[in-house]
Order: structure tokens, then C-alpha cells, then sequence
């Protein structure tokens, strides 16, 4: 088991070493990183191949600051390839230019040159993520942002260590292959080959028994589970067996503590829960903790499920193989695939804090309500072209019949320099196109084809602004994880079916939702977030399932500037990479 617990601790140390040698209470300090975006071989699943990371770790290295803290980030890109990084869910208050989409808010860094990423992290504390944010590069350039409050943390449990959860996919292939093949053929994307925890797939997978998560605990301690998915196409559930946990924070927010035995978390979301050790361990000393997807897809999908263990230090001794008998291993507590009921009620019972301290600052009143329907398309195929999606056609996907094209240039430096383009337009339809029965029609008859186009939303600063995302039955319903660039929102309602706009706001919840900033669509329903539109500039919204984003489903909204210079962007930096 030694050769096992090596691959995960130098994960581990790393972020132990930085939260220790941050200040609990220093002022504000400028916190500076190096990141090198590079290839190494690594083999994983019998197959030993060159990956995409960062400073040669896979996740990549833990980012620790403390709130208020300044932040640079130097990107040097070491190979041929574009390269992008995005810092999600940290607002970038008037720093869009260190969001990271590509073409959105800059032009991607090129081979062998560098920029270096500066904002600030203002008001915010808790668990969130860096990716990359080019191509299908994020399959395995990832990893943890932690920040830590300046105050104690609003729960009372005194926390033994804290542990990051990093969830991940691992391809024997390459992704961006993948990625390539899918746009090219108009074809569903091939699935991945395993889920990872920290990188490491798990003995239920081939040649995988030395690549296994394993964590120390000891008994009747608590412990901060910082648990991520970076995965990129798949909603997971979570678990350990026999073992509580006490859902704390979701996506750097702290929400009003529960208890549950599983959790649903979705590609780009965050949730830090608390677990205490309190379980008599067998004779391995062992609990299984897994993940596996939650299915709301009719496309092929990757069905595996991916395991780690729990060890009790002041457990007898285990001398034998790893306790891994496919066959006969007890997944305790885990939800079933397509276990929706689960998904939904661990949703609902997310709710903000709201506390005087933490106050839930939901705007109660809108001044405009966008309506966008998130679907996927099935595109006639062009003339003297050969198309393999359904019956010769292209999948495509699309909000309000809008599939999002990325223009050749940063949409954010035409806008703020004025530039005369037509790189984008600010008439995305706030309405769909056409009134039909969204979630309840034939997939495959009443489907449209698409628009393409790079049509946003335009708002002025201060606009409090609310968002229906309506799932619909094109191709097939499912879960959607949309997630908005430079602010949180709060998710007021959600339901099955089609909203209904004068009935379903009558049932908002204005006290105390969950604030976040990325939503889990319900399949086959709706979910309303409301927006307050402080943060000027240009700000990407699109579903964080990969291909979906691949396929169009995005858009973006420009925030203009408001009154003074802390309401207006910042100037571009003078080593912004140009397309």
C-alpha cells in the first residue's frame, strides 16, 4: 500500500505547505505563482502516453491564497500548442481580462511566450478551481483554488486536516482528438476511459491497483473534504462508505449546514463538507469512497465508477492486497445512475447561509428577464459533405436556436477598444424563437436547425437581471451545468417542465437560495438565476459539459461601465497575448 499512497501525497503536501505558510491575518499580500503549461509522459490504465499539465503535476498545482488577497499568475506556455487559463469562480472584479476564455476575454497565448494573470480576490472565500480554457485542454489541466477567510470559519468543528477531492476524466487518447473528430464528423464525442480522484483512476480499472487514492484519517476527527469536479463532460455522485458528510460551502459560498450520505456535483461546481471519522473499520482498516455519473444522456457514455479508500490509521495493521474484489465491493451510500429523485432533493436542500454576517444578498426585484431554451440540434448536413450524426446530419447545440461561434479575435479587446467588427452583436433573442412544448415534444421531429452567430446580451452596470435556462426534449433532455463568467448568481426557482412565467415566480425563494456560479439545469425542467450586474466587461455563459460548449451551447453578456472608475473596467495589461 506504499506505493500507493505516494502518488496522492505530493497533492496533499503541497496545499498543507501553502495554507501553512500563509498569515491567518496578514494584511493584503500579492501571492505570485509560476506556471508552466507542459507535456509529460504518464501512464495511467496500461497505457503510457504524453498528457497536457502544468509544472508536470496531474492535477495540477493547488493555488492558496487569502480573501483579499492580490494574485499573480505567470503562464508560460512551453508547447506548440494555444493555450488559455481560466481562474472559475473568482470574479475578476474589473480585471476581465484575467478571465481566461479564449477569444471571449483574450487572444490565446502562443507557443514559447508568456502572461501573467492579475486580479484580485475580493469577497470571497471557499473552495473553487483553475482549468485551462481552450479546446478540450481542461481534460487534464486542472486544479485546486482555495481561499481562505480572514476570519473563522462559521462552523464550530474543529478541523483536523483539510483534503482536496479532485474528480477528473482520463482519456487513453487525446482529447482535443476527440474533440477534433466530433466537430469534423458531426458526431456524438467517444467517452472517456475512466474517472479519476486526484488523478489516480482506482483499482476497478485495468492495471490501476498502484494508482489508488488513499487517505489517512484518524478515528474521531473531523475532516474538510474539498471536493471539485473537473470532469468534463459528466454530473457525479459521491460517497464514502458507512461515513456522513456535512455539506458546509458550495462553489466558495458557505450555505446553512446538512447532513447527507451522498453528493450530486456537477462539472465546474464546488462542495466542501465536513466528515468525521466515527465508523469501527473491519479488519483492512478500509471504507470505499467512489464516484460514478449520474446519466440524463441518450448518448454513450463512460458507465464506470471510480474508487478510493478511507484508511483509519489506528487501524490493525493490513499485510494483504489492496481489499478491492470487484465482484463482491459494496459501494455504501452511493445514488444509481439515473437516480434523479436523489440529484434533485440534494439540490433543493442547498440554501445560502443568510446569516448577518453572511448576508444572502439576492436582488428581490429584476429589471430585465432573459427566457433562453438549452438545447442540442440536429444541423442538415452541408451540401457535398459527409455527416455522421442521426440520419446523416450534424449535432450542433444552441440557446434560443443560437449556436455560439468564437470570433477570431478577443471579443473583450473589440469592445473595450471600440474596434469596428463584426466579431460579435448584441441582439441574442431574450425570448425563444417559437412557443412549442419544450420538454415534452418528439426529440427528433419538431428539432431545429440552428443559427450560428456571436450574439450577446448587453446590460447596464447595476442591472439586477434574472435568467430562465429551460432544458428542452431536442435529441434528448438532460442535465446542463451553465456556468457565468465575473459573477455569482442566485438560483431563485427550478422545476420540471416548461416555466411558466406567470406561475412559477410566484414560488421564487427570495430568502435564502443558493448562490453559485454554476447551476445544474434539471433535466427536462428550468432553473431561474438572478444576476446583480456589477462587474463591467464581457462575460462567457455556456454549459461547462465540454462538447455542448464544443457544439455552440453559449452566449455571453457585456456589463457596461458605470459611474467612476470602480465602476469602469481596468485598461487591458500591457503583455495581453494578440490573436
Amino acid at each position: 500500500m506504499e506505493g500507493v499512497r505516494k502518488h496522492y501525497g505530493i497533492l496533499l503536501a503541497s496545499l498543507a505547505i501553502i495554507a501553512a505558510a500563509l498569515p491567518c491575518c496578514s494584511s493584503q499580500t500579492t501571492r505570485r505563482f509560476q506556471f508552466n503549461v507542459e507535456w509529460k509522459q504518464v501512464t495511467r490504465l496500461c497505457t503510457t502516453k504524453q498528457l497536457l499539465m502544468v509544472n508536470g503535476q496531474y492535477p495540477g498545482p493547488a493555488i492558496a491564497v487569502h480573501e483579499g488577497d492580490n494574485v499573480e499568475i505567470n503562464v508560460k506556455n512551453r508547447i506548440a500548442q494555444n493555450t488559455t487559463l481560466h481562474w472559475h469562480g473568482v470574479r475578476q472584479l474589473r480585471t476581465g481580462w484575467a478571465d481566461g476564455p479564449a477569444y471571449v476575454t483574450q487572444c490565446p497565448i502562443r507557443g514559447g511566450q508568456s502572461y501573467t494573470y492579475r486580479f484580485t480576490v475580493t469577497g470571497q472565500r471557499g473552495t473553487l478551481l483553475w482549468h485551462a480554457h481552450y479546446a478540450w485542454q481542461r481534460a487534464s489541466v486542472y486544479g485546486a483554488f482555495i481561499i481562505y477567510p480572514r476570519i473563522p470559519y462559521p462552523f464550530s468543528h474543529p478541523i483536523q486536516a483539510e483534503i482536496p477531492i479532485i474528480f477528473g476524466e482520463w482519456w487513453n487518447g487525446d482529447p482535443d482528438e476527440v474533440e477534433n473528430r466530433m466537430m469534423l464528423t458531426g458526431a456524438g464525442p467517444d467517452s472517456s476511459n475512466a474517472y479519476t480522484i486526484n488523478g489516480l483512476p482506482g483499482p476497478l480499472y485495468p492495471c490501476s491497483n498502484q494508482d489508488t487514492f488513499i487517505q489517512t484519517v484518524e478515528y474521531g476527527k473531523t475532516y474538510m473534504l474539498r471536493i471539485i469536479n473537473a470532469a468534463l463532460a459528466d454530473e457525479l455522485f459521491f460517497a464514502i462508505a458507512k461515513h456522513t458528510l456535512t455539506v458546509v460551502e458550495v462553489d466558495a459560498v458557505y450555505t446553512k449546514p446538512f447532513s447527507t450520505t451522498s453528493i450530486m456535483i456537477a462539472p465546474g461546481q464546488t462542495t466542501t463538507v465536513l466528515m468525521t471519522a466515527n465508523q469501527v473499520p473491519d479488519f483492512t482498516g478500509m471504507f470505499v469512497m467512489a464516484a460514478r455519473p449520474y446519466l440524463t444522456s441518450v448518448f454513450p457514455f463512460n458507465n464506470s465508477t471510480t474508487i478510493g479508500f478511507l484508511r483509519y490509521n489506528n487501524a490493525r495493521t493490513w499485510k494483504g492486497k489492496s481489499p478491492v474484489d470487484p465482484s463482491s465491493l459494496k459501494l455504501h451510500n452511493l445514488p444509481e445512475m439515473e437516480d434523479t429523485a436523489f440529484a434533485t432533493n440534494f439540490s433543493d436542500k442547498i440554501k445560502s447561509l443568510a446569516s448577518p454576517q453572511y448576508p444572502c444578498n439576492v436582488p428581490k426585484t429584476i429589471d430585465k428577464r432573459v427566457i433562453t431554451t438549452i438545447s442540442l440540434n440536429i444541423q442538415d448536413c452541408p451540401e457535398n459533405k459527409t455527416c455522421l450524426g442521426y440520419k446523416g446530419k450534424s449535432l450542433f447545440a444552441s440557446m434560443n436556436n443560437q449556436s455560439f461561434v468564437r470570433p477570431s479575435i478577443s471579443i473583450l479587446e473589440s469592445y473595450y477598444k471600440n474596434l469596428t467588427t463584426s466579431s460579435f452583436s448584441s441582439d441574442f433573442p431574450e425570448k425563444p424563437p417559437n412557443n412549442f412544448d419544450y420538454t415534452g415534444g418528439d426529440p427528433l421531429t419538431q428539432n431545429m436547425n440552428t443559427k450560428f452567430g456571436t450574439k450577446l446580451i448587453v446590460v447596464p452596470y447595476g442591472t439586477n437581471i434574472e435568467i430562465v435556462l429551460q432544458d428542452t426534449s431536442f435529441v434528448n433532455l438532460e442535465n446542463h451545468p451553465i456556468h457565468v463568467h465575473g459573477h455569482n448568481f442566485f438560483i431563485v426557482g427550478s422545476g420540471f417542465g416548461n416555466f411558466n412565467e406567470a406561475e412559477d415566480p410566484t414560488r421564487y425563494n427570495l430568502v435564502d437560495p443558493p448562490e453559485r456560479n454554476t447551476v445544474a439545469v434539471p433535466s427536462g425542467g428550468w432553473a431561474a438565476i438572478r444576476i446583480k450586474a456589477d462587474n463591467p466587461g464581457v462575460w462567457f455563459i455556456h454549459c461547462h459539459l465540454e462538447p455542448h460548449t464544443s457544439w455552440g451551447l453559449a452566449t455571453g453578456f457585456i456589463v457596461q461601465n458605470g459611474q467612476g472608475p470602480s465602476q469602469s473596467m481596468l485598461p487591458p495589461p500591457q503583455d495581453l497575448p494578440s490573436c
